[in-house]
């Protein structure tokens, strides 16, 4: 088991990649600390690892708040006694043209987005530096880090600057013997996206963008998440791990 005797942070982990991700990484022999807005999904997932035998508990968490996620991340350490692993997984998206997006909006997908991985990332990284020991940050990104996609502005945005500060926190936080990583889904079949699947005109639009003629499965995400948070990517940092079925490859004419 990669993570026995650690312990894993995960925002957004109600559902969906998060959720699967929990129960990977409990199935590695790791506790899981589970986090999300939404505390009744994020104790279901919970119920889960632990009637299956694993160690997790549930938190409710705006991400967005900064004295809200030292509070809780303090819980859980106290509760399982260490923090190794934060998967800043949490948030939202859009669906608007450019012109039409109202500027609230904007500001809540990069408040949540931008700010709020970097809320849990910094309070991951000045909980490590204060215990002394080493640690590992894994932050969701997209395909839309690296491109574009329509009426997304504000999320493609944001994943951008994701990607950035992958780069950079692994420059800043490498003295202190911690490495800084990315993932960055395709189109993965969860949730938020379920809608995509409802159609089956879409549904075929979208398998045929990837090379793989498929779309991706969250355990195929947190496949890739468990690889840069162990020791297998020891020498791996700033980098984003794109994980999307050839969707950024190219695409057929």
């Amino acid at each position: 088991m990669r993570f026995k005797n650690k312990t894993v942070f995960i925002t957004g982990a109600a559902g969906g990649i998060g959720r699967q991700t929990g129960i990977s990484f409990a199935k590695e022999g790791a506790s899981v600390a589970l986090s999300d807005l939404d505390l009744d999904m994020a104790t279901r997932v919970a119920d889960e690892i632990n009637s299956s035998g694993g160690d997790a508990k549930a938190y409710k968490l705006d991400v967005t708040n900064q004295s809200e996620t030292v509070k809780v991340m303090q819980d859980a350490f106290e509760t399982f006694g260490s923090l190794d692993v934060a998967f800043c997984n949490a948030g939202i998206r859009e669906i608007t043209p450019a012109i039409d997006i109202a500027i609230e909006d904007w500001r809540k997908i990069i408040d949540i987005n931008v700010t709020g991985v970097f809320i849990t990332a910094q309070t991951f990284a000045r909980h490590c530096v204060k215990q002394k020991k080493s640690g590992n940050i894994v932050i969701t990104a997209s395909t839309l880090g690296i491109s574009a996609g329509n009426s997304r502005c504000a999320y493609t945005t944001s994943k951008h600057a994701t990607v950035g500060m992958t780069k950079q926190l692994a420059m800043d936080l490498a003295q202190y013997d911690l490495r800084v990583n990315a993932v960055g889904p395709g189109v993965i079949r969860t949730p938020l996206t379920e809608r995509y699947f409802q159609d089956e005109e879409t549904s075929t639009k979208i398998k045929n963008l990837h090379a793989m003629k498929r779309w991706g499965e969250p355990s195929e995400i947190s496949n890739a998440v468990m690889f840069l948070a162990s020791d297998e990517a020891s020498f791996c940092t700033g980098t984003t791990l794109i994980v999307d079925g050839g969707w950024t490859a190219g695409k057929e004419f």
